[in-house]
């Protein structure tokens, strides 16, 4: 019995060998596709976001998105998967607070009042860092009376100048954030 089995197998070597080269064909693997997940996808305060209304109101598109939560406080962050700047900073507190109050004891030094936005808004400009660019940062009390800050932080090499161009379209996103979805 053993040497038929070596026969057998002796004589599918010998044929497998003859003949035209029997490659095996490629078989055809889609490589696989990237799936842009929302950033809403990061939940907290990520859901009043989402990557294109950014895109269209900033001009700048961002691809990733994270969300913590500290007590009474959600924020998000979304920059771009190939820099961390520059980047997009969303928080949003829940106290109870007037808009005299808010203008007394959080609008922050250097801030100026911005009309239109909320119950009370500021604008601020801060100086660029070594790792970073100059920042632009919106705050105000939301209609629903949430405190509410935008902070957008330019890529390094961006001055003071950079961020003040760039706080009217921030301005504009903040204007179409509704707190009250959260």
């Amino acid at each position: 019995m053993r040497a038929r089995l070596c026969l057998i197998g002796a004589s599918v070597l010998m044929l497998s060998g003859c003949g035209e080269d029997t490659k095996p064909a490629g078989v055809a693997v889609p490589s696989p596709g990237v799936v842009e997940l929302p950033a809403s996808m990061a939940s907290g305060a990520c859901e009043l976001l989402d990557y294109s209304s950014v895109e269209q109101k900033i001009g700048v598109r961002f691809d990733v998105s994270a969300a913590s939560q500290l007590r009474k406080t959600q924020t998000c962050v979304l920059r771009t998967e190939a820099a961390n700047h520059p980047d997009l900073a969303l928080s949003v507190t829940d106290i109870s607070v007037d808009a005299s109050a808010f203008k007394t004891d959080l609008v922050p030094r250097g801030g100026q009042s911005v009309s239109g936005l909320g119950k009370a808004a500021y604008r601020l400009i801060a100086a660029p860092a070594d790792e970073h660019g100059a920042a632009v940062e919106i705050g105000w009390l939301a209609s629903d009376g949430r405190v509410v800050s935008l902070r957008y932080t330019l890529a390094a090499g961006q001055d003071k100048g950079a961020a003040e161009e760039f706080a009217g379209k921030l301005v504009t996103l903040a204007k179409e954030i509704d707190t009250s979805r959260r």
